[in-house]
């Protein structure tokens, strides 16, 4: 057994080594602590972009179906316009003929006009006041699961209408909603200015508008 007095090389050997002892371990719980930190950070940045991501599919998924179905309606228009259906023809089947013969003519439908008592032209407010009557037609055009409507607003004994204006209306896709939706689109043949958050195509729904006489005011 040997005894070290202070000062002596042992002791200064012995407290080199501690203190290099000390200073890893400090380093090794310093690597540790920046180890989990830097971890956590990744954990926080991954799991914010996949809420975002899912924010934004979430939000593409909802409002994709108008711009899809529109492009649906178009190619359909577009492929019936070239197609040509005929009413006469032939058709053999073994040793039978089947004789397609024209269509009956399709009687037109009435214009609906309304009756005197529809007006209400002698209805009169208890206070007796002059009595402005006008009324509105209706012009539609099915569209999608819905239909245009286009509403043409007419004074008494006047032959041109002094308001139009022209919507798109179909019902709710919420169940529990008993409503309809309807999106403005156009006013007096002019197409009102695009909303910047819409999904929606005023231009193109507007062309299935039934203006009076074809075109503007």
């Amino acid at each position: 057994m040997s005894i070290h007095t202070e000062g002596t090389h042992e002791n200064i050997v012995l407290a080199q080594h501690v203190n290099g002892r000390l200073r890893a371990e400090a380093r090794m719980a310093f690597a540790r602590a920046f180890l989990l930190r830097a971890i956590g950070t990744g954990a926080f940045v991954a799991l914010a972009g996949i809420g975002i991501g899912a924010a934004s599919y979430g939000y593409a998924y909802l409002n994709q179906f108008d711009t899809a179905a529109e492009k649906i309606a178009a190619a359909m228009q577009t492929a019936l316009s070239d197609v040509t259906l005929k009413t006469k023809g032939e058709v053999t089947l073994t040793d039978n003929t089947l004789k397609l013969e024209a269509l009956p003519a399709q009687k037109a439908s009435a214009v609906p006009t309304p009756t005197k008592a529809q007006l209400g032209t002698d209805a009169a407010p208890s206070s007796q006041a002059p009595v402005q009557t006008s009324f509105t037609v209706f012009k539609q055009v099915p569209y999608l699961d819905g239909a245009i409507v286009t509403g043409w607003n007419y004074r008494a004994n006047e032959d041109r209408p002094f308001q139009q204006y022209c919507y798109f209306s179909r019902p709710s896709n919420d169940p529990k909603i008993q409503s309809m939706i309807q999106i403005d689109l156009a006013r007096d043949g002019k197409t009102l200015p695009q909303p910047q958050k819409s999904d929606v195509n005023l231009g193109i729904l507007a062309t299935n508008c039934v203006w009076h006489d074809g075109k503007t005011l």
